[in-house]
């Protein structure tokens, strides 16, 4: 069965997935009618001609209802929320906002989509519903691992979030969820600038743990392609109606290899290298805690940051490659060239490797 996509809203459109989202769709269905909602108006992220823009805050239930209504898409792509930065990462400050903006925000949609007569609605989840709890390695883990009681506030408001998108699938309104591991590309903002960071710290040469801890990475556009073959399977075989699926590169690499490559695309090899233990380390992070608590300033290093770089993350793509026949067109290795060109781009300087080859 052949799916034919006509009307689209994407809300946090204007975002970096959201923005990946709608020129994935308008790439394969150039004739699709393409609404993105967010409360930033396009700006950062490019985004295809001919998309229709809405501002609205997906708290408030009036907004997200008169734009729903307005647009009555046969598919919903719910890609809106908010990550909070890594210095909030793992503590409880923004709970109450974290939880009204991923929760609440994604409540408000999903009434709208039920009233508008919505056939499809995607999530988009994270990997973080079960890898925010750190209590534990997590390798190759799948779907029918269970969500921790607890664990950091973005994982948590996800997961809650999930769970109430997959509650509310029904005969006429069939939902599913995606979750992307930890996400590099073109826009991104927080994982290869932050690993980028160190070398102007001086932070290259230190390694916590043993180093061979693997993770998920994915390339936002291998992202995008889940999100479209998600919704060609709501509005045809239904597959997928109910199901969360992870969604990755299915490609783990060590996290220290993954900085590595980002360091050498932009000519940086580390003089040495110097292991810290974990638990030292753990140590140092609380230290770097309290100094931060006295002087009211942000710090990167924290226990949490510790654990997390230590951790073991990554899940099997199987169920999403035979639900959604979905498997990565950008492997691990052009994902991170790209992700540094890009950044590069945007730094305004141009990588060692490229400047070689303009000599050349």
């Amino acid at each position: 069965m052949a799916a034919d996509l006509k009307n689209v809203l994407i809300s946090g459109g204007t975002g970096f997935v959201g923005s990946a989202n709608a020129r994935a769709l308008a790439e394969k269905y150039p004739d699709c009618t393409i609404t993105i909602i967010d409360l930033n108006p396009p700006r950062q992220h490019a985004l295809p001609d001919g998309i229709t823009f809405i501002r609205v805050d997906i708290t408030s239930a009036e907004e997200v209802y008169d734009a729903i209504m307005k647009v009555k898409p046969d598919i919903l792509i719910h890609t809106a929320g908010i990550v909070p930065a890594l210095s909030e990462r793992f503590g409880r400050r923004l709970e109450r906002l974290v939880w009204k903006i991923n929760v609440e925000g994604t409540k408000n949609m999903l009434e709208a989509a039920k009233q508008a007569g919505v056939k499809g609605f995607i999530y988009t989840s994270t990997c973080c519903v079960i890898t925010d709890n750190m209590d534990s390695p997590l390798p190759n883990i799948d779907e029918k691992w269970p969500t921790p009681r607890s664990s950091l506030i973005y994982g948590e408001s996800k997961a809650a979030a999930e769970a109430m998108v997959l509650e509310a699938c029904s005969k006429t309104l069939a939902t599913c969820s995606l979750r992307p591991s930890v996400l590099c590309g073109p826009g991104d903002y927080q994982l290869v600038p932050a690993i980028h960071a160190c070398i102007e710290k001086w932070e290259t040469p230190f390694v916590i743990g043993d180093g061979f801890n693997l993770w998920d990475v994915t390339y936002v556009t291998n992202i995008a392609d889940a999100h479209v073959l998600a919704a060609e399977n709501l509005m045809t075989s239904k597959t997928a109606a109910g199901e969360a699926m992870f969604i990755q590169n299915n490609e783990p690499i060590t996290f220290r290899d993954f900085c590595l490559a980002i360091w050498d695309h932009f000519g940086h090899i580390p003089p040495f290298e110097l292991y810290i233990p974990e638990g030292l380390a753990y140590i140092v992070g609380l230290v770097s805690e309290c100094m931060t608590w006295m002087t009211r300033t942000a710090t990167t290093l924290s226990r949490g940051s510790v654990r997390d770089a230590c951790s073991v993350r990554y899940a099997s793509g199987e169920k999403a490659k035979q639900i959604l026949g979905y498997e990565a067109r950008v492997g691990i290795e052009d994902a991170i060239r790209l992700s540094c060109e890009d950044y590069a781009r945007r730094l305004g300087i141009e990588l060692p490797s490229k400047a070689k080859q303009h000599k050349e």
